[in-house]
């Protein structure tokens, strides 16, 4: 089953792109912005000094951040050591979780199909996310 497959990076791209309402902010670029009436759901990130090898100091260049429901939701991500969640202190007091592109393969397709529509589901407007739970608005394939 495909949700079951490990996730990669380009499943990423194919997931935020295919909800409904979504727009792309410099998209074929390495740092893309994902959006839901203007707002961020899912953005790739430069290299920052925040978040770092700590045993090299190097700044990790596949850095990508998702926005999570709540802060509860935060913690239990970050704090489960089965994923590959994180955060860095310049995000505290947001809502978001982050993730290195090259440990997206430690998800499923399915868990990363989670986290993203909840990301959205975030972002979106109270309507828009009420029609998309009701599968009024959903993409098919």
């Amino acid at each position: 089953m495909d949700a079951d497959r490990e996730a990669t990076e380009a499943d990423i791209h194919a997931l935020a792109a295919a909800l409904p309402h979504v727009t792309v902010h410099d998209p074929g670029s390495p740092t893309p912005v994902y959006q839901v009436g203007g707002k961020s759901f899912v953005f790739f990130r430069t290299p920052r000094p925040d978040a770092f090898d700590p045993d090299t100091g190097r700044r990790f260049p596949d850095v990508v951040v998702f926005w999570v429901p709540d802060f509860a939701v935060k913690e239990a991500l970050v704090q489960d050591r089965s994923t590959p969640f994180f955060t860095t202190p310049h995000f505290d007091g947001h809502p978001s979780v982050l993730l290195r592109h090259s440990r997206v393969g430690e998800l499923s397709r399915g868990e990363l199909a989670e986290v993203i529509e909840d990301a959205w589901l975030t972002q979106a407007s109270a309507r828009r996310g009420r029609l998309y739970l009701e599968g009024t608005d959903r993409i098919t394939d």
